[in-house]
């Protein structure tokens, strides 16, 4: 992958490369307990580019995977970790997914739902991260339930229960964790979709930008960079996504 100086600046122009971390989504980024520095496999990609380009790494933190993207679109961060949506795809061009996550229901122990597919009927309220991937996709498939935003992915569940709402909905590995430390809850079986995860740069970097974005992904992956980063995480529940063509 040859570096040069017009590259450099479609992605660093303030000098350094300013990445969009959302801690809303912990497969991809948390803070590490000791220090409380933003620690995953979104992070170790960021300071990787960075290194490719030759220029430093400046995390732009969020707490919702939407202020990361609105981030991007306006330009306040030059890269950033984002479920591919077509929406977001107006202001943001996606290189192919480079981690793939399931997105699951959650209800309370003594709800009647034993299926996903039995949740988008009327009377259903369902819980979602505002302006997430799954807010994104619910509200394009149900057609009946209603749904309800909270404030953050990570608050899914917490709004859910103070809200007495049917369902909640997100990210496998955060239902299960908030499942563990409270008591009568349970998801239900399965999956109701799969969650390409992508980097994207602000569409206005170019097109040679956004190629080089592409091959840089399809190299982390085919490297194994991005299942090393994975398991040093102590990731489990995403795999990675199959190689594409650039």
């Amino acid at each position: 992958m040859t570096v040069n100086q017009s590259l450099v600046a479609a992605f660093a122009p303030t000098g350094k490369l300013r990445a969009s971390i959302n801690l809303g989504n912990p497969i991809l980024a948390n803070r590490d307990p000791a220090t409380g520095e933003p620690v995953g496999v979104s992070v170790d990609l960021a300071r990787g580019l960075a290194e490719r380009l030759g220029v430093d790494l400046a995390l732009v933190v969020f707490d919702a995977a939407g202020k990361s993207v609105a981030a991007v679109t306006a330009e306040q961060a030059d890269i950033g970790f984002f479920a591919i949506d077509p929406l977001r795809g107006e202001g943001i061009a996606f290189t192919a997914a480079y981690v793939l996550i399931e997105g699951a229901y959650l209800v309370r122990v003594d709800s009647p739902l034993q299926s996903n597919e039995e949740v988008d009927q009327a009377g259903h309220r369902v819980v979602v991260g505002k302006g997430s991937a799954y807010d994104l996709y619910l509200t394009r498939e149900l057609k009946q339930a209603q749904i309800l935003r909270s404030p953050t992915s990570p608050t899914v569940v917490d709004t859910f229960v103070e809200t007495g709402a049917e369902v909640a909905a997100g990210v496998k590995q955060q239902l299960q964790a908030d499942a563990a430390r409270m008591p009568g809850l349970r998801l239900l079986p399965g999956r109701f979709m799969v969650i390409q995860q992508a980097m994207g740069t602000p569409r206005s970097r170019g097109e040679a930008a956004n190629v080089f974005l592409r091959q840089y992904v399809e190299e982390m992956k085919a490297s194994g960079f991005v299942a090393q980063a994975l398991a040093r995480h102590g990731i489990e529940g995403a795999s990675v996504a199959p190689a594409a063509g650039v």
